[in-house]
Order: structure tokens, then C-alpha cells, then sequence
């Protein structure tokens, strides 16, 4: 059967939220309570966090150059002001299409809520979105990109067509946290239903090193999964049998969103974690001709000749 291969144009804008949202929650490593509000922003301004219990309100814009650790969480800063655990908001917004926002909470860490991004997803979807008056931008990748730390890795290819796909896997010796894998292309349904539920975890054993390295102060059953020796010691045990590397997917997302926009390729990463996230996305910036910026997606669609179709129906 004759086709014609098709090559057409996609541009879609900009967006931020429609109404402000407010909500309060307690930081997972902290412990500390915080109330934060997201507002919506004009086109091109991007996400910045405002520290609202600081004078003068500094402003710290989500981008890789203000990363300031990557220990267990995702931390930004600039000028002697941080925001800590970041990656979970981060992500809401990546995989739900939020290119401009402002986040003013009153305190150093965004609150962990459940672990996951689920409410966060459920807030800004009650708030709804707005298109803006700019085309949004992404970085298409044109020649393979990796960074690696022994057995870890993060590689990211061109992509066959205009979109994001993904391959992580994780192996660790653990009853509970043996090889699992997923394998997506990106779209907001997927994240929403596959990936933002997925919460944070970690080891009961190592939790009191973590205290006493003042982290974790937050921690609970309520906002992360435990795992122990033998068993996940939360009551309700995974929401998905794969929970460990979906909630590693959603940390990918919200560390890579700090690029400024989208991307456009094939993602691979085994057993990677916020360091390494955050090397992929200032190794991406370093290295510019190996992708290049666009506001216009162009992708091949296969369709047959209008006369094949006449022909068709004249038949039946």
C-alpha cells in the first residue's frame, strides 16, 4: 500500500497556573513546618523559589547553576539563601507542563507531603493552567550525551521522533530492592498515573546515621517507605511491586526540569541518583553542539494518499 511520509510542525506556548495554591506541610529532612503558595508567572520567567521568612524575600531560580547539593535531595541556592528537597515540585511541573511559577514558602525546605508528587499534581490540576503568549522551548538532542560513576550511569540519545523517552533500571542487594526496571515514553498521562505517585524510601537501618547527621528529622510512615531487613514495615505496603524505580524516574524528572526546558530524546540510566542528575544536566550544558533550541517540533507522520482512501470507500 503507497503512503506518503509526512514531515508537520508543532509549537505549543508557554504555561503557568490559572489560580494561586497554598498548602502546608513539614520539610523530610528539617522537620521543620512550612507554608508555601505557588502563584502563576509571566512567560520566560521560569521557576524561582521565594524565602518569604528571610528580609527581603530573596529569590533563587530553579536552573543548574544554583545547585548546591545533591545529598539525599536536591538543594538550590544563591547568595547565601538555600531551599532544600526541591526535586518532587520540580517534577509536578515538568511532567504537568508548568514552564513559569513562583513558590514563596516560609522556610528552608519544601514540604514532603506524602513523599511523592501526588499532591502536588492534585493541586495544580484543581488550579488549573493558563497558556501564556510565548512558545515554549526545548533542547532537542542531536549526539548521544553520558556521564558515569563506575557502575552508574545516565546516557541520553537522539530520539527516533519529536519526544521523551525513558529506560531506567536500578539493582541493589536487597530482597526488596533487586533489579527492576521502566521503560516510557514520557507524556503528562504517564507521569501522572505511572510515575508521581511513587514515593520517596529508604532503609530503617540507616535512619538513625541519617538523624544523627541531621537528616531524615522529618521522616515518617506517612511520607516515605521504610524498608527493613525482611519486609517494608509500612502497613500498606508499595503501590506498585516496581515503587523503588518510578520514584527514581520522578527524582529524574524534577533534576533535569533545572536544563530550563524540556527535552527532546532517549533517556538511559542504571542505579543513578540527584549527583548524578545534576552532572548529566550541566554536562548537557557544556557540550552545545550536541543539541540545539527550539520553540517548532517537526515529526513525521505516515498517512496514505487522499485517492487510496476514495478508492477504499468506493470498495466496501
Amino acid at each position: 500500500m503507497a503512503c506518503l511520509l509526512l514531515h508537520y510542525k508543532s509549537m505549543k506556548m508557554q504555561q503557568t497556573l490559572r489560580n494561586v495554591i497554598e498548602f502546608s506541610g513539614i520539610g523530610l529532612h528539617t522537620g521543620c513546618a512550612v507554608n508555601m503558595r505557588i502563584l502563576p508567572s509571566a512567560e520566560d520567567t521560569g521557576i524561582a523559589f521565594i524565602r518569604k521568612d528571610i528580609p527581603g524575600s530573596p529569590a533563587i531560580k530553579a536552573e543548574s547553576s544554583n545547585v548546591v547539593a545533591t545529598s539525599y535531595a536536591t538543594s538550590l541556592g544563591a547568595k547565601g539563601v538555600t531551599v532544600s528537597t526541591v526535586e518532587h515540585i520540580l517534577s509536578a511541573f515538568y511532567g504537568l507542563g508548568v514552564d513559569n511559577a513562583v513558590v514563596e514558602l516560609d522556610g528552608p525546605e519544601v514540604p514532603i507531603m506524602d513523599g511523592s508528587a501526588s499532591h502536588f499534581i492534585d493541586m495544580i490540576e484543581s488550579a488549573g493552567l493558563t497558556w501564556l503568549s510565548a512558545p515554549r522551548k526545548y533542547i532537542v538532542i542531536t549526539r548521544p550525551i553520558k556521564v558515569a560513576d563506575r557502575d552508574k550511569y545516565v546516557l541520553l540519545l537522539p530520539a527516533e521522533e519529536a519526544e521523551f523517552s525513558i529506560d531506567y533500571s536500578i539493582d541493589f542487594s536487597h530482597p526488596f530492592l533487586t533489579k527492576q526496571s521502566f521503560s516510557k515514553l514520557f507524556s503528562r498521562e504517564v507521569f501522572r498515573q505511572e510515575v508521581g505517585s511513587a514515593r520517596t524510601f529508604g532503609f530503617l537501618k540507616d535512619l538513625e546515621m541519617l538523624r544523627a547527621n541531621g537528616l531524615a528529622k522529618g521522616a515518617s510512615l506517612n511520607n516515605a517507605v521504610a524498608i527493613g531487613d525482611t519486609s517494608i514495615i509500612n502497613e500498606d505496603g508499595l503501590r506498585y511491586p516496581d515503587e523503588f524505580v518510578r520514584h527514581k524516574v520522578l527524582d529524574m524528572m524534577g533534576d533535569i526540569s533545572l536544563l530550563g526546558a524540556p527535552v527532546i530524546g532517549h533517556l538511559i540510566a542504571h542505579r543513578a541518583g540527584h549527583g548524578l542528575n545534576h552532572r548529566l544536566v550541566n554536562e548537557i550544558l557544556k557540550r552545545p553542539g550536541r543539541w540545539h533550541m527550539t520553540d517548532t517540533l517537526v515529526k513525521e507522520s505516515s498517512v496514505e494518499p487522499r485517492h487510496l482512501h476514495i478508492e477504499k470507500m468506493a470498495t466496501v
